[in-house]
């Protein structure tokens, strides 16, 4: 892991420190892959500017009870089910999700309150999904591909169907949808002139061509009315 600009360390930290009752500075220097040096450092730099970081002797650092009350408060069963949700992420197949959800995560929990923060622990620690229990990570496109979407970006993809048959193609991302742990990507084909469904853990190597494309002007609802007889007969080998 590269160690990260020292604003954007310190501006972790806060978060850490915020979502967190108790840190430690070598938990703190594993996370950020500094020395603990460099973190007592950043902690003097966080008190210097304002910030009421408390010194637990033995313990670690804490934050101050009170210190920037959030402006959104969450009831204890919404925290529940951030946490809920959370671990079964956790189990999701593609890192990139993974990944950027528990930084998503982490930020949320910064604005619990002190005895939130206490019962979300608690609860972390008793709920366990059993389903991909080896948390075997199979793709790392997820979030490039949601990208894509949204902001309508044509990308060039790597593909090896099931049947081992390699190519190389032009798609324009349409959507997605999770079925059995493994996501699936149905988009605009151009080298089939036509919508067709990947499975994103079959994808070798996404690239943004820079290139942008016009809106299908079309719900996934009408998109699985129009291609309803092709779905029913779709094979991956096929693609």
């Amino acid at each position: 892991m590269e160690e990260k600009p020292r604003l954007s360390r310190l501006t972790a930290i806060l978060t850490q420190l915020q979502s967190s009752r108790i840190v430690t500075a070598k938990m703190l220097a594993e996370k950020h892959n500094v020395s603990i040096r460099t973190i007592y450092r950043d902690i003097r730099t966080l008190e210097k500017s304002g910030v009421p970081v408390v010194t637990e002797e033995g313990k670690g650092y804490s934050m101050m009870e009170g210190y920037k009350l959030p402006p959104v408060m969450f009831t204890e069963d919404e925290a529940n089910a951030l946490v809920t949700a959370e671990q079964l992420i956790l189990k999701n197949k593609d890192t990139s999700f993974v990944q950027n959800y528990t930084e998503a995560i982490l930020k949320i929990k910064a604005l619990l309150k002190g005895s939130q923060k206490e019962k979300v622990s608690l609860l972390t620690e008793r709920i366990y999904f059993s389903n991909n229990y080896s948390n075997q990570k199979t793709s790392n496109y997820l979030m490039r591909i949601q990208s894509s979407i949204t902001n309508f970006e044509v990308l060039n993809m790597e593909y090896l169907s099931l049947d081992k048959k390699r190519s190389n193609r032009n798609i324009e991302p349409f959507a997605l949808y999770s079925t059995q742990e493994n996501w699936l990507l149905i988009a605009y084909c151009r080298l089939r002139k036509a919508f067709r469904v990947f499975r994103i853990d079959h994808i070798q190597n996404i690239t943004n061509t820079l290139e942008k494309f016009e809106s299908h002007n079309m719900t996934l609802k009408e998109y699985y009315k129009s291609y309803e007889k092709y779905n029913e007969n779709y094979s991956d080998s096929e693609n």
